[in-house]
């Protein structure tokens, strides 16, 4: 019996051209999306997530000359549908949410308004 949470990797990565990829463990791979221009700043902005082949777990700790982690640490869903995954990243820096949106052809990748840790009542 294991209580591991799922990890993720966050790689920045230099080949062919400057862009994160986001890596979700999940059914024993990480799930994989290129982001070409980098995570959302603030919950105003989305970005291009275009899914990519799964990758090996090896891969959470994967760098080489062109790869190299920006962040790492477990991740948890809150909510899933064919058009959307939403989910926190507990990273090196705290917990972010974030949500996958599935467009025609693509994702968009989205900061949440609402965070954790957000007093809202």
């Amino acid at each position: 019996m294991t209580d591991r949470r799922p990890a993720f990797v966050l790689h920045e990565h230099w080949r062919p051209r400057h862009h994160f990829d986001l890596r979700l463990e999940e059914a024993g791979v990480l799930r994989s999306w290129a982001v070409p221009r980098g995570l959302p700043p603030d919950a105003a902005t989305n970005r291009l997530a275009v899914a990519v082949p799964d990758h090996a777990l090896d891969h959470l700790a994967y760098e080489d000359d062109t790869k190299k982690i920006a962040d790492t640490g477990w991740w948890e869903e809150h909510d899933r549908t064919a058009k959307r995954i939403l989910f926190t990243l507990h990273g090196r820096a705290g917990p972010v949410r974030y949500a996958l949106i599935r467009t025609a052809s693509d994702w968009l990748l989205h900061r949440t308004r609402d965070q954790p840790g957000d007093e809202t009542e």
